[in-house]
């Protein structure tokens, strides 16, 4: 099971909207005849790669899965089918399936008489799935808010320059996060002090994801690297915004709300065009836009061992906690040491 929890890490920020799946088949020796991960949308499911792998060897044998096998057509017949025709004896599954179209498939293999097991090392295979089914649950997208920042929380210094604060393992790392993820996301305020490019570099990507730029008054500049041919690109504008000089560029037009646009509006339209993922690298207005609405799923922070001070740009914006007894408490899940910066991984309580 770890080995397919392995290979279904190895196929994120690939399959959306289907969930990243690993799946290893065993001969009826109980050894390794297959193995297989989730494809892009309209390829086959790891079930089925790891069956074609496993050819004859399979039948008598045992699917090792970390999602339960689906029971429904999509793009693509469901995996149960393709378990009974191989001629599994045993599934062995981790998580439930929470998608109702697809759930189920455990109960259609038992009733073909598969021995099926479900549970083994669920909390993990759930964590490194955490995205697909955050959601399905939640129906808009999960979302990572990451950063690189000083000890003392700065992302950029006075005059705003902040290349680099942390190192190039940290970055690097950062790198791996966009690979892993469906969207890419920033606001108009960092595009036009830092004109970043977005896309994946420094590490092997399967795609590269959507960058998209919140850009509430339509002020990117046709020339912006993130425009280029390198990866897709939205830009998220209001309703009533001026785009003309935006023409045969992928505009979305999301209504307003009080600190911008509407972001559960948004993560709608993201969620719509099979977007799971988000990871949000903003500067401090649109972090704090996201956390003030309650919509950051987990945070990921890189801290280097520097001191800013002053009037350096803090990493989080917006209204704030008024006291102690209203700040947002996380729950600090990772601590790790990468390269001479410590990566931070924390998630809010509401979802322990």
């Amino acid at each position: 099971m770890r080995r397919a929890i392995a290979l279904a890490a190895s196929a994120l920020g690939s399959t959306s909207p289907n969930p990243p799946v690993g799946c290893v088949v065993l001969d009826p020796a109980g050894r390794v005849a297959g193995e297989g991960r989730t494809s892009p949308p309209g390829g086959p499911h790891a079930e089925v790669g790891a069956l074609r792998a496993a050819g004859p060897l399979a039948r008598g044998g045992t699917a090792v899965v970390t999602l339960e096998p689906c029971r429904h057509y999509g793009r693509t017949p469901p995996c149960t089918g393709a378990l009974l025709r191989a001629g599994v004896r045993r599934v062995v599954y981790a998580v439930d399936d929470p998608f109702p179209a697809a759930a189920g498939g455990a109960g259609v293999l038992r009733e073909a008489g598969v021995d099926v097991e479900s549970g083994l090392l669920a909390a993990e295979a759930a964590l490194g799935n955490e995205a697909w089914l955050t959601a399905v649950r939640l129906g808009r997208p999960f979302v990572t808010w990451k950063y690189g920042a000083s000890l003392d929380g700065r992302i950029a210094a006075a005059d705003r320059s902040s290349r680099w604060i942390t190192g190039a393992a940290a970055r690097a790392d950062g790198h791996r996060l966009r690979a892993e993820s469906d969207v890419v996301m920033v606001g108009s305020g960092t595009l036009t002090a830092d004109d970043p490019h977005l896309a994946v570099r420094e590490v092997e990507a399967l795609s590269q994801p959507l960058r998209v730029v919140v850009d509430t008054e339509a002020r990117t500049r046709p020339g912006a690297r993130v425009l280029d041919a390198a990866a897709p690109t939205l830009i998220a504008v209001a309703t009533d915004a001026d785009t003309r000089h935006l023409a045969g560029f992928d505009v979305a037009r999301i209504p307003r709300s009080a600190r911008g646009l509407d972001l559960g509006a948004l993560l709608a339209a993201l969620h719509r065009r099979g977007a799971r993922s988000i990871l949000l690298e903003g500067g401090p207005t649109l972090a704090g836009s996201f956390v003030a609405e309650g919509l950051v799923d987990r945070v990921v922070a890189y801290l280097a061992p520097a001191l800013i001070g002053g009037s350096g740009l803090p990493a989080l914006g917006g209204p704030g906690a008024a006291s102690v007894a209203e700040v947002a408490r996380l729950r600090m899940d990772e601590v790790e040491r990468v390269g001479e910066d410590v990566r931070l991984v924390a998630r809010p309580r509401k979802h322990m």
